[in-house]
């Protein structure tokens, strides 16, 4: 597979801007390769009738929807973010609620799925709130002081059976097991 092929993975589902040396280390590669790639990649995607873009700030990349579309994003994004919640964001939800902090890796594991969309609308809506975790060298997500106070709890240890439902010990199990090189 091509480093190029690689950096447009991963850009599509990280959601944030991206140094070139974190690039770099994921795809396994040098700095200047992901610079090459992410110039064919802005090649590729920077066009007018295109979508997508990919957005550079530095030694950063991102994508982004093309400026073009912002009027029908925006209508988009404020539909997501005032309507109900859907049943798997409010699976997400509690997963977050329950056994936060967890990592993204951790969540789809549990759900079987992608939940990069998922959390950033949480997060849009401020119910979740995302952390760099320096001991799991990882994004962990946790659910808001905003998600707290509309439930009128004081912290998610008064949510219903929370020890119980915390440590699952099948649960631990199969997440441990999951993360375990081969």
């Amino acid at each position: 597979m091509s480093i190029t092929s690689k950096l447009e993975s991963i850009l599509f589902i990280a959601g944030k801007p991206l140094a070139f040396k974190k690039l770099a280390g994921l795809a396994e590669c040098k700095e200047k390769e992901v610079e090459e790639a992410i110039k064919i990649l802005k090649e590729k995607y920077n066009q007018p009738d295109s979508g997508l873009q990919i957005m550079t700030d530095g030694k950063e990349a991102q994508f982004m929807t093309n400026p073009q579309n912002s009027a029908l994003v925006k209508e988009y994004v404020k539909d997501e973010t005032t309507g109900e919640l859907t049943r798997p964001s409010l699976e997400t939800l509690t997963i977050i609620a329950y056994r936060g902090p967890i990592t993204k890796l951790e969540m789809e594991q549990i759900r079987g799925v992608n939940c990069s969309l998922i959390l950033r609308n949480l997060m849009m809506r401020g119910l979740i709130k995302a952390e760099e975790d320096k001991t799991r060298a990882d994004t962990v997500y946790s659910v808001s002081f905003d998600f707290i106070k509309f439930l009128g709890i004081n912290e998610p240890s008064e949510l219903p059976d929370y020890e119980k439902l915390r440590s699952n010990n099948l649960l631990d199990q199969l997440l441990n097991e999951t993360q375990q090189p081969n």
